[in-house]
């Protein structure tokens, strides 16, 4: 498990701040990876209006749902993770499946992100030395370098995350800024029926709730700030609006700059990140700006990366009990990284596909398990600290998981309507 950090009492006051801000990046580099440059492709059926609804809309549930799973995770000692709280609160059933949810996403994702950082180090290397690496060594380079911060424990992984989040905020900011010149209003806001959006919303909602997918983090986050209800609540709020306020401008900068009749043909050739700054490189951007947003992009990957393991390595300590000591921390990464690493050698290129496969079981444990844990641990506890809101506002986030988990399945069963195929 992580370690717990205290400050001296004399430096207290600025070494909480500083950890709230760094729980924070923790959590908003989770959120924010290189899925965010699929949102407008994703989205581009309803458009511009419907999506910053919907991103707000996403945003609230999601970020109630993290402040349930922080009230359930309150409940219990210092350091207990997933395991703990489920297999007390819903049972031997909701446990495994919690668990087996919780396992599924962070190993999937954990791949995803070495699978799609190891072009971080072949980009590098090449440019460094002329040396062009095999995907396959890309990819354990890229494992054992960010891996063993994050076997270092959390305060690393803060400091890493926070410099991060920096160089990602500086490299949006300045690509933003570059497309302003080419935003047009009548792009943004073109005369759409209803029936022309309405139906594309659907596949949009479940991927949009993926992209806000940050819960993983707040068992180590609730270990790190030491079961400071008020600090944690903090870091919670700052790290969700993170992705909120990169995933607003994104979509207004790619709405405001293409037009929505050029994503069907953008959505047949992939529509992948390269896709889409090809056809932003044909609408005027240069080719500082597409080398500043491929940038950005690594650096996504990488904070991703760094929120995931962390949650990964958490879950299995807690999971196996094992001591916080060299010894179980290295026994730890063993069962964290061999088995993502392994995969990301024998596929090096199965970023994409690995992201697909995460909606479900992200909605599972995300979404539905924490407002489970939390209404039965109210009434178990009701004395401990409890989110405001009432029964509606869990009412209304569990409403909304069972809605995504429902929308998710569908469209992994090519069963919702999708703009451009």
């Amino acid at each position: 498990m992580s370690e717990t950090v205290a400050a001296p009492p004399a430096e207290q006051g600025k070494a909480k701040l500083s950890a709230i801000f760094g729980s924070a990046f923790i959590i908003g580099g989770t959120a924010v990876g290189a899925g965010m440059f699929s949102i407008p492709v994703a989205s581009s059926g309803m458009w511009f209006v419907p999506t910053l609804i919907m991103l707000a809309v996403v945003w609230y549930c999601m970020y109630s749902a993290a402040l349930y799973l922080m009230e359930a995770n309150l409940r219990f000692p210092l350091g207990a993770s997933f395991d703990t709280m489920a297999q007390q609160t819903i049972g031997t059933v909701g446990r495994l499946l919690n668990g087996a949810s919780v396992a599924f996403v962070c190993y999937i994702l954990t791949y995803a992100y070495i699978s799609g950082g190891s072009s971080i180090v072949r980009h590098t290397v090449e440019s460094i030395s002329g040396i062009v690496l095999a995907p396959s060594l890309a990819s354990l380079v890229f494992a054992l370098v960010l891996g063993s911060t994050v076997v270092f424990g959390t305060r690393t992984v803060d400091r890493i995350t926070t410099a991060l989040i920096g160089a990602m905020v500086i490299s949006f900011l300045v690509f933003v800024a570059g497309l302003l010149g080419h935003i047009e209003t009548k792009a943004l806001f073109p005369t759409l029926a209803l029936s022309d959006t309405l139906p594309y919303s659907f596949a949009a909602l479940s991927f949009i709730t993926v992209s806000f997918g940050c819960q993983n983090c707040v068992p180590s986050v609730t270990r790190y700030l030491n079961k400071d209800a008020g600090a944690i609540r903090k870091a919670i709020l700052i790290g969700s609006l993170i992705p909120l306020g990169f995933y607003m401008l994104w979509v207004t900068s790619i709405f405001g700059t293409l037009s929505r009749d050029q994503f069907p043909s953008l959505i047949a050739q992939g529509g992948n990140i390269g896709t889409l700054v090809a056809y932003l490189e044909a609408d005027g951007l240069n080719k500082g700006m597409s080398s500043t947003l491929q940038l950005f992009s690594n650096m996504a990957v990488a904070s991703s990366f760094l929120g995931v393991a962390l949650s990964l390595f958490d879950y299995i300590a807690d999971l196996f009990s094992f001591n916080n000591d060299i010894a179980g921390r290295l026994k730890t990464a063993a069962i964290t990284f061999l088995p993502p690493t392994i995969l990301g050698i024998m596929l090096p290129d199965g970023f994409i596909s690995a992201i697909s496969f995460a909606g479900v079981a992200l909605t599972m444990f995300c979404i539905l398990c924490p407002v489970v844990m939390a209404w039965i641990g109210r009434k178990q506890h009701s004395d401990n600290y409890q989110v405001p809101g009432g029964k509606m506002r869990m009412l209304l986030v569990l409403a909304f998981g069972i809605v995504s988990l429902v929308l998710a399945v569908m469209d992994g069963l090519s069963m919702l309507p999708s703009y451009g195929h």
